[in-house]
């Protein structure tokens, strides 16, 4: 494997959403050792929106000169923030800090745009969800803080079968 100081943060591009798509499947395959097994066979996100996140900027691939694109980060702004709609890193890359790298690079990215936090929806209890992204510095958002347009994301989620009982909003402050 790789040294980790080599792999490079860029924007994404149109020629990665094949692999960005293989990633995103690559990284769901995961969750089959969770009671959240379904989500591995979940659709990656379509071509058409990571062309729409690339194209607006809001999209970053995590690249290594020796394997090549091993993880990506999109996010769109909610209620004037910066939310975080994907993030996966393939699962032979875990451990290089690769996913916290991206999130330091859309933090970048949410204080260019000017937005005050970042926000995002994951699994309470998934080591590698909730409790990495507290390691991160995202708390929790109580229910009572949800605003129309995240309550509206957990609605979306529900439609999709997702378990939205055992998942909750967190928040960064950038």
């Amino acid at each position: 494997m790789s040294d980790p100081r080599a792999v490079v943060i860029r924007p994404g591009v149109a020629s990665d959403i094949d692999q960005l798509r293989t990633i995103e499947a690559g990284a769901a395959t995961r969750f089959l050792a969770t009671r959240f097994a379904a989500v591995a066979g979940d659709e990656p996100t379509s071509a058409a929106a990571l062309a729409e996140r690339i194209a607006a900027g809001r999209l970053f691939v995590a690249t290594d000169p020796e394997v090549g694109a091993i993880g990506f980060v999109m996010a769109r702004p909610v209620d004037g923030k910066g939310y975080i709609e994907e993030l996966d890193v393939l699962p032979a890359q875990a451990g290089r800090r690769i996913g916290a790298a991206l999130i330091e690079r859309i933090a970048a990215l949410a204080v260019e745009q000017g937005w005050p936090a970042l926000l995002l929806s994951t699994f309470r209890d998934v080591p590698w969800n909730a409790p990495y992204y507290r390691r991160l510095g995202f708390v929790v958002l109580e229910e009572a803080a949800l605003s129309p347009a995240l309550r509206e994301i957990r609605c979306r989620h529900i439609a999709k079968g997702l378990d939205e009982s055992a998942r909750v909003f967190m928040r960064r402050d950038v």
